[in-house]
């Protein structure tokens, strides 16, 4: 599985932001999907997680409430839609796919794309 994040930017804090990773591949639905972010000088952390049918999903406290995953599995994508961002949000984020688990450790993940740079502004 190839993944390509886009759609990050520069925002305002308060603002919103949507994330879209596309995936490549016919197997794309076999995968449980992640969301991770890397702040500068800090270690990638969970954002986000959706099972396999997009039906359960898992989110760091950090941004539960204000961050929504979701996937369709027809267009092979999976998106992070982000409301009410906070500086501390700025960060690159990456997609991921796991075979196995819904999980949230980075180490389970099978697949990475390239990031995505968030920037929000106080």
């Amino acid at each position: 599985v190839q993944l390509q994040a886009s759609g990050g930017g520069l925002v305002q804090a308060g603002g919103s932001l949507r994330l879209s990773c596309a995936a490549s591949g016919r197997t794309f639905s076999s995968y449980y999907m992640n969301w991770f972010r890397q702040a500068p000088g800090k270690e990638r952390a969970f954002v986000a997680a959706v099972t396999r049918g997009g039906t359960s999903t898992s989110y760091a406290e950090s941004v539960k409430g204000r961050f929504t995953i979701s996937r369709d599995n027809a267009k092979n994508t999976v998106d992070l839609q982000m409301n009410s961002l906070k500086p501390e949000d700025t960060a690159v984020y990456y997609c991921a796919a796991n075979k196995e688990r819904l999980s949230i450790r980075s180490y389970d993940m099978d697949y990475w794309g390239k990031g995505t740079l968030v920037t929000v502004s106080s």
